[in-house]
């Protein structure tokens, strides 16, 4: 259990000093995913739905449109600075149905506003993978969504942003050698077990669910500088960074440009599995 909380306090400090350039990546990566989710996930008006690892709204704040007036959004994340873009985002578009809540996905419990039913819908976009002891979190937020609600997750396919992130821990390895040689986020995180489609969907019918649909949504991204730079600084890359001062990060930035210019990588490959579920739950016992 320690474990677990110093792993959520890590992850909330990486994305809260990540959260100054965060959003230089929505209209790119998280808003595409966000959008694509919202969609797959279908829910309409009234709806109630809760959104984990929310961070600045890239899908509760398009599910808080879906849903309207008459719906409710709770969105969730550790990151306290992710969620407070999310609240400036929201009152920037007179949202009044999406709540922005700094809590743990795998302690949460549903407000009494909720249905004693459950959830209508449930998003987690880019973080299921990061949740301690991955399948039980995902069980349990499984069974606060009802009978017929709606789950989905986004993903990155395998290969997803693999190279780039190669090139920042073979630069930042150079001056610290813990980093060197750092597994991808595929191989230090239960991610690996899901980012195939025929993987993902048999996950997803494993927790509860039938009508199993996954997407692949194509994301292959010019890789300029600043893009490059921006998945360095307002992501979890951002970690690598932890203890350099100004001037070392500096320089860290001009060798990783330097090396994506001499591997010839042109192309940053973000793309994203988006599966989705219906969930079914056993008739009561009485």
């Amino acid at each position: 259990m320690t474990d677990a909380v110093d792993e959520t306090a890590r992850l909330a400090s990486t994305f809260d000093d990540a959260s100054g350039d965060f959003d230089r990546l929505t209209p790119t990566v998280w808003g595409p995913a966000g959008q694509a989710l919202v969609f797959q996930l279908g829910p309409g008006p009234g709806a109630t739905v809760l959104d984990v690892c929310c961070g600045a709204g890239a899908s509760a704040l398009p599910a808080a449109a879906a849903v309207g007036p008459t719906g409710r959004v709770h969105a969730i994340d550790v990151a306290d600075d992710l969620l407070e873009l999310g609240r400036l985002a929201a009152a920037e578009r007179a949202l009044q149905n999406i709540d922005f809540v700094c809590a743990d996905a795998t302690t949460w419990e549903p407000p009494s506003t909720v249905p004693e039913a459950g959830y209508d819908v449930l998003a987690i976009s880019y973080g299921v993978f990061l949740l301690p002891h991955m399948d039980a979190a995902f069980d349990r937020l499984v069974g606060l969504v009802r009978h017929g609600g709606r789950i989905g997750v986004t993903v990155w396919r395998a290969g997803a942003m693999e190279e780039i992130s190669a090139t920042l821990f073979d630069v930042v390895g150079r001056r610290n050698p813990a980093v060197a040689g750092r597994p991808s986020l595929r191989k230090r995180t239960p991610l690996r077990a899901i980012d195939l489609p025929r993987t993902l969907e048999a996950w997803l019918a494993a927790a509860g669910t039938h009508s199993v649909e996954v997407r692949t949504l194509s994301n292959l991204l010019p890789a300029t500088d600043e893009l490059c730079w921006a998945l360095v600084t307002g992501s979890g890359l951002r970690a690598v960074l932890a203890g350099l001062d100004t001037d070392a990060v500096a320089a860290v930035r001009a060798e990783f440009l330097a090396a994506v210019t001499e591997r010839g990588i042109h192309t940053i490959d973000a793309t994203t599995l988006v599966g989705t579920a219906t969930v079914r739950r056993p008739p009561a016992t009485v």
